[in-house]
């Protein structure tokens, strides 16, 4: 029998190798390392903190909803049958939650030198106290330690939030839910601060295949005539409004591109009214896209809700696997986005507003030097998001700030925010965020471009001060 290979995480992780910077960054992440979480963009499921009831066993919790996780399975030939994930009616495989975790574990090798790797092994130690590495002689007793304590107070959605110092958490939801969820957190009396974000995408995309059914679901709820665009309109308003009073500070846009568009008013509602009725080409879709985008800023001068702007994304490219188990399932693949053009219409409007707060991301990294920190070093409304999905990895961290301190600097970016459905991960990805930037600012420290008293106030900032400050919390 094989001696099990330890588990450790050095503490120096991330940090440089040369001793003068490694040192530095030593003495900056110790001031950031103890704050409590801003975690203001996320996907975590609120019920799971309205119900506090026990996560069931390791696989539901830690495999199931991570997407970063069975897509690197999957690009290995394992179907997602054989781990569990449930198929787009709901319906999923007979296979044991046991097997599909020891199939996860055998092929845990597969995701050395990843940011998973990284988010899994911290939580493995930090959070479960498992001191060997996890592989398919040490899966059963993964699986047994994890799913027995889950089962103990101290692993409940709630305590494990305070353990893990969380002083916000947004989710997202769509304008159809009716934020039940967020209402029973509020009546629990449990302080913990949990708020949810606007994500209208079902209503706002024509090409979204349950359009049609949720603009129908968008009318009912609202009481409007949606079919109309001045009820469509006042329908958002009043969406808008409802999650601004469960705690929302913030509206997300996934669109497929950065397009925006200022339309006359007749223009969009004959626009708005072909949309309505189905038969909108590709290029309409877009352009209803773009003219709601620009309506949502307008919308936000009049309720403070911050913008943020995910775009450049194409969404479930693997059409089989859409077919059988629907979005989110890791088959969205990045694309080449325009920031310069797409954004004028918006900016020519609303840009030169401080009043107007809009976080824009990117998949396309080309775009950091060249477009987006000029905009957003430019532009009083515009801010940059920090590396995301593909690229929040250490190594995209590292690339973002270097290719937007010298014309968008630090504050005209937003901190970080872990953007996640694995709710364990979230401090392994803030951590990990402090590591690089403290690791950063070391060089910057080292070259001497900054003194360490200023490294270290801007450590906070971005840890902890700047998130607070760019969603209003």
């Amino acid at each position: 029998m094989s001696t099990p290979k330890a588990l450790d995480l050095h503490p120096d992780r991330l940090f440089p190798a040369e001793p003068g910077a490694r040192a530095i960054a030593r003495r900056l992440y110790g001031q950031v390392a103890q704050l409590p979480i801003i975690s203001p963009h996320g996907h975590t499921d609120p019920s799971w903190f309205a119900g506090n009831e026990a996560f069931a066993n390791a696989t539901e919790l830690l495999l199931i909803p991570d997407h970063y996780v069975f897509r690197m399975l999957y690009s290995q030939g394992i179907e997602l049958d054989a781990l569990g994930i449930p198929r787009r009616d709901g319906s999923r495989s007979s296979v044991d939650p046991r097997a599909a975790w020891r199939l996860f574990a055998s092929n845990f090798h597969l995701f050395r030198g990843t940011p998973s790797s990284m988010w899994l092994n911290h939580v493995f130690h930090e959070v479960f106290g498992l001191r060997e590495r996890l592989d398919a002689g040490s899966a059963d007793r993964y699986y047994d330690h994890i799913t027995a304590a889950l089962q103990q107070p101290g692993f409940r959605p709630r305590a494990l939030f305070d353990r893990f110092r969380i002083e916000l958490l947004a989710t997202t939801e769509s304008p159809l839910d009716l934020l039940q969820h967020h209402a029973e957190i509020r009546a629990s009396g449990w302080p913990g601060r949990v708020v949810t974000a606007y994500r209208p995408d079902p209503v706002v995309d024509p090409e979204h295949e349950e359009f049609a059914a949720s603009l129908e679901r968008f009318g009912e709820i609202t009481g409007e005539n949606v079919y109309t665009w001045d009820g469509y309109l006042r329908a958002h308003r009043q969406r808008r409004a409802a999650f601004a009073a469960m705690g929302a500070t913030s509206t997300d846009h996934g669109h497929p591109t950065a397009a925006t568009a200022d339309l006359p008013a007749d223009e969009a509602r004959r626009l708005f009214e072909k949309v309505a009725r189905g038969g909108s080409s590709a290029a309409e879709a877009e352009l209803f896209r773009a003219q709601v985008l620009t309506e949502m800023a307008a919308m936000s001068l009049d309720d403070g809700l911050v913008m943020q702007i995910h775009p450049g994304c194409f969404r479930n490219h693997n059409a089989r696997l859409f077919e059988r188990f629907g979005r989110d399932k890791g088959a969205d693949m990045p694309m080449r986005t325009d920031y310069v053009n797409a954004l004028k219409p918006l900016l020519d409007r609303f840009g030169n507003d401080p009043r107007l707060r809009v976080i824009v991301f990117t998949l396309d990294e080309s775009t950091y030097a060249r477009e987006l920190a000029p905009l957003a070093g430019h532009y009083p409304a515009l801010f940059l998001g920090p590396a995301w999905w593909f690229h929040d990895a250490p190594e995209g961290m590292w690339r973002f700030r270097e290719q937007t301190l010298a014309s968008g600097g630090f504050y005209n970016t937003v901190g970080f925010n872990d953007d996640t459905r694995a709710f364990l991960s979230i401090p392994a990805r803030h951590d990990v965020a402090r590591r690089v930037d403290c690791a950063f600012l070391a060089k910057l420290v080292s070259e001497h471009r900054m003194d360490e008293d200023e490294a270290a106030e801007l450590a906070v900032d971005l840890a902890y001060r700047l998130p607070k400050q760019a969603y209003k919390l």
